[in-house]
C-alpha cells in the first residue's frame, strides 16, 4: 500500500509539472480585469483609431526602407522591387488579420504573450513573452545607434558631428552616448502618459510620411520627364526570375514588422472591438502603399545595378542634380528611426506588466502610476536597459534575433486563432454577463465527469474549468438524453479539430524543413515534402469540414472582428512564418536558443512557482486527493 501511495504521489507530481506548461488563464481573470477592490488597475483607455494608426505606421516604417530599396533591387528583384513589396505586404496581412481578431477577443496588454496564455498555455506564453522582450530590446538599441550616422549627413560627415553625437572608442569599445541620451529622453516622455506618447509619435510619423510623399512626387516628376530609364533595360522586368522575386519578398517582409505593436496597446484603446482592426489594417495598408510607391519610383529613376547600396534614395536624386533633396530624405530617415525607437519602447513595459500581473515576473513590473496611468517602473527599467545596450554595444550583428522573436509571435497568434475557432478554452464558452450568475454555491463535487442516471435521464457533470478561481465540478440534474448526445458530439468534434490543428503544424514543419534543406538529396527531400504537404492538405480539409465552435456566431453578433477564410488564412500565415524561421541563419538560432534557455531557467525557478495559476492547481490537487 505504501509503495502504491508513493507511486501515485510521483505520478501526481509529474502530472502537475506538465500541467503548469499547458494551464491557461481566463480572458476576464482578475489578473487582467481592472478593479478597485485591491486588484491591479487597467491602463487608461485614451487611444483612438488615429492614435493606433500613427503608432502602427511609425513603428513599421523604419529607416530600413531608405536602404533596403537599393540592397534588394541589386541582389534579388531588379525593377520588379515594387511587386516584392506588395507580396510582402500580403504575407504580413495574413498575420494582421489574426492579430485583429484576437485583439478584439482579448483586449488586454501583452499582445501575443497574452493571446498564447489564453489559447495555448503558460509554457508557450512564457517563451513568446521572453522572445518579445529580446525583440523590442534589440530593435530599440539598433534604432538608437542608427541615428548618429544619419545625422552626420546634416553636418558633412561623422567627424564633424557635435560632441554629444560623436562615437568615441573607450577601452576598445565604440560607444554611442548620443543614442543613450536619446533613449533616456524618449523614456521620460513615455512616462508622462500614453496620450502624450501617442501625440509625439503622431508628429514624428507625420514628418516621415511627408518625406516619403516628397520622394514619390518628386521622383515621379523626374521619371516622367526623363522616361523612366530604370525600366528600359534589356534584362527585362524580372532579371533574377521568379526565385529572385520571391527571395526579395521574403527579405522585405521584415520591413512590415511593427503593426503588432498596436495589439500591445489594446488595453488602452477606447473601443477595442472597433478600433483595433481598423488601426492594424489601416497602418499596414498605408505602409504597403508607401513602400510600393517609393520602390517603384527609385528603381525607375536609376537602373537597379547602379543604385548605391548604402544611400539608394539620396543618390538617385543626386544623379539628377537634386543634391539638396538629401536633407529632406535624411530628415525622413532620422524621424523614422525615432518613431521606431518609440515603437520599441512602448510595448515592452506592457508585456512586462502583463507577465508581472500573472506572477511570472516580480510584481515590480506590474505597478501602474496613479497619476499617468502607465507602467512607469517597467518603462524606466526598459529605457535604462536599452540605453545601456545602445551605449556599449553595436547590435547590428544581432538584428536577426529581432526577426526570430517577431516570427515566433506571428506563428503563435495564427495557431491561437485556430484554437479559438475550433477548440476554444473554457473561458470563452460562457458569456461574461452569465459568469456572475454561476456561483461556487451552485457546484457539487464529483469524482466522475459523466454519471448515468436512469433509462430516460442522465446526470452530466462539467469538468474542471481553467478559470482563475477553482470551480468544483458542476452537476446538471436530469438532463435529457439528447443533451448528453450533443455533449458527446461536441467532445468528438473538439478531439478531431485538436488533432487536425496539431497535424497541420507538424505537416508544415516537415514540408518547410525538407523544402529548405538544400543539402538533402532529391529523393528523400521530395518524399518528405510530399508527406508534409499531404498532411497539411488533408488536415486543412478536415478543419474546413468540421464545424467551428458556436462561440464564433455569438462573437460575430456582438460586433467583434472575425478573421476571414479560417482555417486557410491562419494556416497560410503559419506556413509563411515557418518558412522564414527555418531560413534564418544557424548562428542567429544559436543566440536565440541561448536566450530562450535562460528564459526557461527563470521560468522553472521563479515563474512556475509564483504564477497566479499555481494556487489554483494546488487547490485542484487537494480536491482530487479528497475525492480519492
Amino acid at each position: 500500500m505504501a509503495s502504491r501511495a508513493v507511486g501515485m504521489d510521483n505520478g501526481r507530481v509529474s502530472s502537475v509539472g506538465f500541467r503548469c506548461l499547458v494551464r491557461r488563464k481566463s480572458v476576464d481573470s482578475a489578473a487582467t480585469r481592472g478593479r478597485d477592490d485591491g486588484g491591479h488597475p487597467r491602463l487608461a483607455r485614451k487611444l483612438s483609431v488615429v492614435d493606433l494608426i500613427a503608432m502602427g505606421v511609425g513603428a513599421t516604417i523604419g529607416a530600413g526602407v531608405y536602404i533596403l530599396v537599393g540592397t534588394v533591387a541589386r541582389e534579388h528583384t531588379g525593377p520588379s522591387l515594387a511587386i516584392s513589396f506588395f507580396i510582402g505586404g500580403i504575407a504580413a496581412a495574413l498575420s494582421a488579420f489574426c492579430y485583429a481578431e484576437l485583439a478584439c477577443r482579448c483586449p488586454s496588454a501583452g499582445s501575443a504573450y497574452h493571446f498564447s496564455y489564453v489559447c495555448i498555455g503558460e509554457g508557450v506564453a512564457w517563451l513568446i513573452g521572453w522572445a518579445m522582450i529580446l525583440e523590442y530590446t534589440l530593435g530599440g538599441a539598433a534604432a538608437a545607434r542608427g541615428i548618429s550616422p544619419n545625422l552626420a549627413m546634416y553636418f558633412g560627415g561623422e567627424d564633424k558631428l557635435p560632441a554629444i553625437f560623436g562615437r568615441p572608442t573607450i577601452l576598445g569599445i565604440l560607444v554611442d552616448p548620443g543614442a543613450a541620451v536619446l533613449v533616456l529622453i524618449i523614456t521620460g516622455l513615455l512616462c508622462t502618459g500614453i496620450k502624450e506618447s501617442s501625440l509625439a509619435q503622431t508628429i514624428i510619423t507625420t514628418i516621415n510620411i511627408f518625406a516619403l510623399i516628397f520622394i514619390v512626387i518628386a521622383g515621379a516628376y523626374l521619371g516622367f520627364k526623363t522616361g523612366w530609364v530604370g525600366y528600359e533595360l534589356p534584362s527585362g522586368y524580372f532579371p533574377f526570375g521568379v526565385n529572385g522575386l520571391l527571395a526579395g519578398s521574403a527579405t522585405v517582409f521584415f520591413s512590415y514588422i511593427g503593426f503588432d505593436i498596436v495589439a500591445s496597446t489594446s488595453e488602452e484603446v477606447k473601443n477595442p472591438s472597433r478600433d483595433m482592426p481598423l488601426g492594424i489594417g489601416a497602418s499596414l495598408a498605408i505602409c504597403t502603399i508607401l513602400y510600393v510607391l517609393v520602390s517603384a519610383v527609385i528603381v525607375g529613376l536609376v537602373p537597379y545595378y547602379a543604385l548605391d547600396p548604402d544611400t539608394p534614395v539620396s543618390s538617385a536624386f543626386a544623379s539628377y542634380g537634386m543634391n539638396w533633396a538629401v536633407y529632406i530624405i535624411t530628415t525622413g530617415a532620422v524621424t523614422a528611426l525615432c518613431a521606431s525607437l518609440i515603437g520599441a519602447i512602448i510595448p515592452q513595459p506592457r508585456i512586462l506588466m502583463a507577465m508581472g500581473r500573472d506572477g511570472l515576473l516580480p510584481s515590480f513590473f506590474s505597478d501602474i502610476s496613479k497619476h499617468t496611468q502607465v507602467p512607469v517602473k517597467g518603462t524606466l527599467a526598459t529605457g535604462i536597459f536599452i540605453a545601456a545596450l545602445a551605449f556599449f554595444m553595436d547590435v547590428s550583428q544581432l538584428a536577426g534575433m529581432v526577426s526570430v522573436g517577431t516570427l515566433l509571435a506571428f506563428t503563435t497568434v495564427a495557431i491561437s486563432v485556430l484554437v479559438v475557432r475550433y477548440v476554444p478554452p473554457d473561458e470563452f464558452s460562457f458569456p461574461s454577463l452569465l459568469q456572475p450568475s454561476i456561483t461556487p454555491a451552485s457546484f457539487t463535487q464529483h469524482s466522475k465527469a459523466l454519471r448515468i442516471g436512469d433509462e430516460n435521464t442522465k446526470s452530466i457533470s462539467m469538468p474542471y474549468s481553467n478559470s482563475e478561481h477553482l470551480h468544483p465540478v458542476v452537476e446538471c440534474p436530469l438532463l435529457p438524453k439528447e443533451t448528453t448526445q450533443d455533449a458527446c458530439n461536441e467532445l468528438r468534434r473538439r478531439k478531431i479539430a485538436a488533432w487536425a490543428i496539431t497535424l497541420v503544424c507538424v505537416g508544415i514543419l516537415l514540408f518547410v524543413s525538407a523544402a529548405s534543406a538544400e543539402g538533402l538529396s532529391s529523393i528523400p527531400r521530395f518524399l518528405v515534402c510530399g508527406v508534409g504537404g499531404m498532411i497539411v492538405l488533408c488536415c486543412s480539409t478536415v478543419l474546413a469540414c468540421v464545424d467551428q465552435a458556436d462561440l464564433r456566431r455569438r462573437f460575430k453578433k456582438s460586433g467583434g472582428f472575425l478573421c476571414p477564410f479560417v482555417p486557410f488564412l491562419p494556416i497560410a500565415s503559419i506556413l509563411v512564418n515557418t518558412y522564414l524561421l527555418i531560413n534564418i541563419g544557424a548562428e542567429t538560432w544559436i543566440y536565440v536558443l541561448l536566450w530562450l534557455a535562460a528564459g526557461a531557467l527563470i521560468y522553472s525557478f521563479y515563474g512556475r512557482t509564483h504564477s497566479l495559476l499555481q494556487s489554483r492547481d494546488h487547490s485542484h490537487s487537494e480536491i482530487c486527493c479528497t475525492a480519492e
